[in-house]
């Protein structure tokens, strides 16, 4: 594997973590000013439109001919529909800090999904790494106060199941980057996941008689930066971002990447809202990154025999 495309696939990994941290602080921006279906919509009509730019320029160069699309299609149910879709209704029915804990399984999942469908094994000491970056997430959320409501089960249910989609998608993607680019993926992806967002928007309006109603969030300068960050950071450069870096690396190294997203939510809450910062904030964080260095850095010897192998070669 070629050295320079493996350290760019890290990079985009550490980026795509740095950018959903904030995405929470935007999300709720958002909603002040609109209902979630209608934030969703936006937020995909901006990432599909500025995606469509360098396309229909021929920048950006698109093959779908003689390619399986319909399991493009299936990946684009997995995520980003399933995965808002059970994370929207999940939210209705349990806290946001429940979600948080559960989000945090999402690499034991696909580890376990990876072995089932990839083959992908890992060594002992990567499995407790992925486990000491979960621990630390946990541990942050513990120590804040947080924990989970089992009489909220249906809430539950459905935010475990937004977390097993993004670990199916992990993997589904990882499996079809064997045949598409990144680019094409993305597209895709944007494109299912506007429409079929817009259609089910403007079916709530129409039956509830607000079709008027669905573009006056706009007349808002803060919900359009909030809907801009959302769209083109928090959606468009996180699917190129993670699309390319699992074509790169593994699902299960990819995964634990996203319980960085945990310290860039403490960061941007004490930088942009005045939250304090605890010992236990700290600690936790410690943790995190220790478990996210020990699963990309602890896996076999033979892989680091080939990637040094690589470099020298290159060299």
């Amino acid at each position: 594997m070629n050295p320079s495309g493996l350290k760019l696939a890290y990079l985009c990994s550490v980026i795509n973590a740095m950018i959903m941290g904030f995405s929470f602080l935007f999300t709720k921006i958002a909603l002040e000013f609109a209902e979630p279906l209608d934030t969703l919509t936006f937020r995909f009509a901006s990432s599909f439109a500025v995606m469509s730019i360098p396309v229909l320029l021929g920048r950006v160069r698109l093959n779908y001919r003689g390619k399986k699309l319909h399991k493009v299609l299936l990946l684009a149910t997995l995520y980003p529909l399933g995965f808002f879709t059970l994370q929207s209704y999940g939210l209705q029915h349990a806290t946001s800090s429940e979600g948080g804990i559960l989000f945090a399984l999402t690499p034991v999942l696909t580890v376990l999904l990876a072995f089932l469908f990839l083959k992908e094994t890992t060594t002992l000491l990567q499995k407790l790494s992925i486990c000491l970056s979960v621990s630390g997430v946990l541990f942050i959320f513990i120590m804040k106060g947080s924990r989970i409501d089992w009489s909220n089960m249906t809430g539950i249910v459905l935010l475990f199941l937004s977390c097993l989609v993004v670990a199916g998608y992990g993997v589904l993607a990882r499996l079809l980057l064997k045949s598409f680019s990144p680019a094409e993926i993305t597209y895709v992806m944007l494109g299912i996941a506007f429409l079929s967002f817009l259609a089910a928007s403007l079916a709530g309006h129409a039956a509830a008689g607000t079709l008027d109603q669905l573009f006056s969030p706009l007349a808002s300068g803060t919900f359009i930066v909030a809907i801009l960050y959302l769209g083109i950071l928090s959606t468009l450069v996180t699917a190129l971002s993670s699309n390319y870096a699992l074509s790169r690396i593994e699902a299960s190294k990819m995964s634990v990447f996203s319980n960085l997203s945990t310290i860039v939510s403490i960061a941007a809450g004490a930088l942009l809202l005045g939250e304090e910062v605890r010992m236990y904030h700290i600690a936790g964080s410690a943790l995190i990154i220790a478990g996210v260095m020990g699963t990309n850095l602890l896996g076999k010897k033979s892989e680091r025999h080939v990637l040094n192998t690589n470099r020298a070669k290159a060299g």
